[in-house]
């Protein structure tokens, strides 16, 4: 089974963990300093927060699988339809170690489609966005992984 992923900035985590463990009726699976993250089974929802200055805006959506396998053919399928992907990659982000591919849509909302494969006390895997900043689930810069 498959769940939507939906990602989003907040300005207050604390406020928004209260609100969505009552929207919910759940608390967060996973919490971190500026992060916390639901798994959520009715609806099906993996919902994602980050605290940023930007609040109430969307940080990024995705797919959760269940194996690397279903990445790897959600790859394919994607590319095989014109679609520029990232390719797949084992990273690590949001504190996880995960098998991922990227894509986004004509607007720029990105989309990854993943599997969770660890845990980890890593927040990104230190992918430095335009401002310099470590940016967490984001795609890699082409060439960030070449040594």
């Amino acid at each position: 089974m498959s769940r939507l992923q939906l990602a989003l900035n907040v300005s207050n985590l604390d406020q928004a963990v209260d609100f969505y463990s009552r929207l919910f009726d759940t608390e967060p699976a996973k919490r971190r300093p500026g992060y916390a993250n639901f798994a959520i089974a009715d609806p099906p929802l993996k919902l994602v927060l980050f605290e940023a200055p930007e609040g109430g805006t969307l940080n990024h959506l995705g797919v959760e699988t269940e194996r690397a396998e279903e990445v790897v053919a959600a790859e394919a399928r994607l590319s095989d339809t014109g679609l520029d992907t990232t390719g797949v990659d084992d990273t690590v982000c949001c504190y996880a170690a995960k098998t991922e591919t990227w894509v986004s849509d004509p607007d720029g909302a990105r989309w990854e489609w993943y599997v969770k494969t660890g845990d980890t006390e890593q927040l990104t895997n230190q992918v430095l966005g335009d401002d310099g900043a470590a940016v967490c689930c984001a795609p890699e810069p082409a060439g960030a992984n070449a040594q």
